[in-house]
């Protein structure tokens, strides 16, 4: 299989549009997205200041030698959250959310999973 980013151009190859998912309990439920690329909606449970959760991402398509790009793509306050993907593991992968805002927040943030660079 292709990798999803032509390193050493910097371009992007491969699906650019993927699947979409939204958490259904809380912050901290996995979820299961079996596509290249895609959108996760998070739950909109309050996630207090300085507070972290991370949560699960199922996907068949990764690897343990994969890296995966994740950020805080929409909806949220610009700013407001760290997203890192990490724990990364052939089947899955984990995705965490820090606020750092200074406040509480109750957002559905909406976090683009959009490459898996295969190395």
């Amino acid at each position: 299989m292709s990798s999803l980013f032509d390193v050493t151009a910097g371009s992007l190859i491969g699906p650019t549009t993927g699947g979409t998912v939204t958490q259904a309990t809380n912050k901290g439920t996995g979820v299961t997205l079996n596509t290249q690329s895609g959108q996760i909606t998070m739950n909109n449970a309050a996630l207090a200041d300085a507070a972290e959760v991370s949560f699960t991402v199922t996907n068949s398509k990764i690897a343990a030698t994969d890296v995966v790009v994740a950020c805080h793509g929409s909806a949220g306050t610009a700013g407001a959250y760290i997203v890192s993907a990490n724990g990364i593991a052939a089947g899955s992968f984990k995705i965490t959310v820090s606020n750092v805002s200074g406040g509480s927040l109750s957002e559905a943030m909406v976090h683009q999973a959009n490459g898996y660079v295969r190395i």
